[in-house]
């Protein structure tokens, strides 16, 4: 039985509120203000993420992501989550727990979004705290770990103000706007979190 969700949760991606924001699994219904925040942050978002596929923004590969953001909360693989204003509803954003593993690991990787009209603002650390709740809290895991390019000096910060810590540098980790990047490796763990949390 170790190797299983040890959490009795019977939704698999719950509503999770915190200060100012509140997440929840992305929705069909979603499709226009998401479409409408990652085209008007394009500028400011592709330089942190893989290249755009030519359809990105359509209505089938939204779609898609949803279902496969089902599938993967489904079987216990990854919990996607969209960022909202808690007053007015505004999307802000979004943040995922991506890789699960069990067994012996019971870890996850963390990555996440806002859009340019909302950056500078604490939604993403918010969003972040509410994240470590239910990894730690409902989902039973042990330990979460993110990656950040060395020149993202807001992801830096908001990881290290949400208690991760830094263990090193993997060289070209990750394929970003078309080029292998080096990134800053962070991670926390329940430990850590029962230290930090508010």
């Amino acid at each position: 039985m170790a190797f299983l969700r040890p959490s009795l949760s019977t939704d698999p991606a719950p509503t999770l509120r915190a200060e100012q924001v509140m997440l929840r699994p992305p929705k069909l219904s979603d499709y226009e203000a998401w479409a409408h925040l990652r085209s008007i942050s394009r500028a400011h978002l592709s330089p942190f993420e893989p290249l755009w596929a030519i359809d990105e923004l359509s209505r089938t590969a939204y779609r898609e992501r949803v279902r496969r953001y089902q599938r993967d909360a489904r079987d216990d693989l990854g919990y996607a989550f969209l960022i909202f204003a808690a007053a007015g509803g505004e999307l802000l954003g979004g943040i995922t727990l991506s890789n699960v593993r069990r067994g012996v690991a019971q870890a996850a990787t963390v990555g996440y979004w806002i859009g340019q009209p909302h950056v500078r603002r604490g939604y993403a650390s918010r969003a972040l705290r509410a994240v470590c709740t239910f990894a730690f809290e409902e989902l039973r895991l042990h330990r979460l770990e993110a990656a950040c390019m060395p020149s993202n000096m807001a992801s830096l910060r908001t990881l290290e103000r949400g208690g991760f810590r830094r263990e090193g540098v993997a060289s070209r980790y990750l394929k970003i706007a078309g080029r292998w990047e080096d990134h800053v490796l962070f991670a926390i763990t329940l430990e850590d979190w029962l230290e930090v949390r508010p």
